[in-house]
Order: C-alpha cells, then structure tokens, then sequence
C-alpha cells in the first residue's frame, strides 16, 4: 500500500513554518512597545499594560471579521488593505468605550498557503495595528486543504484594550439636545458587500477592474478603500471634551448601531441632508435598491457617531479634524423617539 503523508493531504509544514518566519520580519522592523513581553513565536503572547493614571483597569474586547469584502481581494489579486480593514472592525468597537487599544491578534485560514500573498495580508494588519496605536502580538495561521475555494481565504481578528472604570463611556450621561456628530467614513468600509456585489456584478454585470464614471480608477480600488481607524481621534476627543457616547457605524446602518449606545428613554434626530455620502454609494443604488434599503444596509459617509453637548460641538470638531477626518454636526437626541428618526 502507498504511503501517504501530511504534505501530500495538502498541508505543507514546512511552507508554513517559513511563513511565521516572513511575520517575524514584517513585526520586527516596527515600533517596540515596553508593554509587550514576547509575541510571535511562542504559545502565547504575553503583554504587561501600562496602568499608570488608572485607577480601576478594565480589560475591554471586541472580534470581527472582514466579510465578503475580502471577495473583491480574490477577485482584484490586491491583498494588502484586508488586513487594515480586519483591525478596523475590531479596533472602532472597543474605542466606543472610551478604551486604548493594547494589543490584536489574527486568525488566518487558507486552503493553501500562498506565501507572497499571504504575507501581504499580514503587513496590511500591521499598518491597521500602526493606525490603531495597538501592538500585533501574534495570531494563527491554518491550512485547511478543501475546506476554501482556489485562492480563497478567511480572517477574523481580535483586538483587546483597556480603560478606567471610571471614565468609561457608555451612554449613560446622554442628555435630550446633545448633538450627534458624524465623523466621515472613506466608503463601504467592510459591511453590505454581499449587496454591492449583487447589485455591481450580479445585476448589472460590471467588471471588477473596469472604470466607470463618476470614478476614474477602477472599480475594485473603490470598493478596496480600507475602513478608517478612529482611534486617534477618540484620544483627541477624550483630552477635549466630555464625551457621552460613541457609535461604530457597521451592518445596520446609523439606525442599526447608534441606538446600542443610548439610554433606553432616548432617541436620536438625523438630518439626511447634514451627511455628506460618497459617489459609491449613489453608484451602487443606481435604480435596483430603495433609498431606505441604503440607509439600513451601509453607513452611507458616516463612520462613526460621538455625543457631546451643544456647547462643546466646535471643539469636538477641531478635535476630529486635527486627526485628519472630516466630521460635522448630524442630528441631536430627543425624548419621546424611538431609535432613529431621519428627516
């Protein structure tokens, strides 16, 4: 009887002992932390926060995915922004919170490893993790022959902050007439892709890589454009004004994810015609999906929402936009709504 072997099953142990190495080389040139211990290469990571300043540390977490944006990777041969978008997911969550990134970590499946293309993946999660101002501490790598398609791969990703309990945000201080300030987003960011694409290359037939008008580059570079990292501008936020609470805006829409962060008594005003949407969002609506579809599948130019009083909205703002986002005043809270109300 033939011998068989693990190699010839479709994982290659040796393949993928040098693609840990080529992680190695990617986390090494970058900035050292004091917090971290050790990281890639053991069993597991081991990380010291610096607590000073805090008086009761709380560990905050949050895991996401990229969804089937990661489609239009496959698709388009560009691997390098998933992995900016798989820290994003994650890192905006638990910066709602009020948290400070500390560390992330990545799960990485392939049916085969493909060491080019996979490494390109992982420098994306490191540039996120730069963004993020979080340390990439390690991850896993899994070779599931059969289990994906040809060329096909999957991420999830976990990120893990901390914040005083005492200073943590969380809605509670909400109060009718606070403004709703919506910080832009740089497009579809990583959610209502299975509808995009329905409606691009299912419906209307268009090519990944053709140029359409209004755009001047093709259309997987539009759709590939990496999800924005807030973190910096929720530092800026905390230093400048009281923050009452934050809103990563995801699947669901504005009226799917702000009311998770507001007192049970409140609801929030959005004035449609305040938020600024971007050219993909018109493109993809064409004629094929109802304006309100929009609002509750995709952010549509909204990113993420803070709530400040009325009286600290201009610095609110100089405080976004000296983080190199655009931000304005979209709505307010009122008693006597239910969720989200647009007008």
């Amino acid at each position: 009887m033939k011998k068989i072997d693990y190699k010839g099953s479709g994982v290659n142990i040796e393949a993928g002992d040098d693609f840990v190495e080529g992680i190695k080389k990617i986390l090494g040139g970058g900035k050292e932390s004091k917090e971290l211990i050790s990281g890639v290469g053991g069993f597991a990571a081991l990380f010291a926060p610096d607590l000073s300043g805090i008086e009761e540390p709380v560990l905050v977490s949050g895991t996401d995915g990229v969804g089937t944006k990661l489609k239009i990777a496959f698709m388009s041969g560009v691997h390098d922004t998933v992995g900016i978008d798989l820290v994003a997911m994650c890192v905006n969550d638990i910066v709602t919170t009020g948290a400070r990134p500390l560390f992330f970590l990545d799960y990485f499946a392939a049916g085969r490893l493909d060491r080019g293309r996979d490494l390109e993946v992982i420098s994306g999660i490191r540039k996120g993790c730069d963004l993020a101002g979080c340390i990439l501490v390690g991850g896993e790598t899994a070779e599931l022959p059969g289990f994906y398609g040809e060329g096909e791969y999957d991420l999830a990703g976990f990120a893990v902050g901390i914040a005083d309990r005492k200073k943590l945000i969380d809605g509670g201080k909400a109060s009718p007439g606070d403004i709703c300030v919506g910080i832009s987003s740089s497009g579809l960011h990583s959610n209502g892709f299975s509808l995009a694409r329905k409606a691009l290359f299912g419906e209307r037939k268009l090519r990944h890589n053709g140029i359409y008008p209004p755009f001047t580059r093709p259309l997987y570079e539009i759709l590939l454009t990496p999800t924005h990292i807030y973190a910096s501008a929720v530092r800026e936020l905390s230093r400048s004004v009281n923050v009452k609470a934050m809103a990563h805006i995801t699947g669901g829409g504005i009226e799917g994810n702000l009311p998770r962060v507001l007192p049970d008594d409140l609801g929030a005003t959005i004035n449609k015609s305040s938020v600024q949407t971007h050219e993909i969002f018109d493109f993809i609506k064409g004629d094929l999906i109802e304006e309100e579809e929009m609002w509750r599948v995709f952010n549509m130019g909204i990113g993420f929402i803070v709530v400040v009083s009325g009286s600290e909205l201009e610095a609110a703002l100089g405080a976004i936009r000296s983080c190199g986002f655009n931000a304005s005043a979209i709505g307010r809270l009122e008693k006597g709504i239910e969720g989200v109300v647009f007008e």
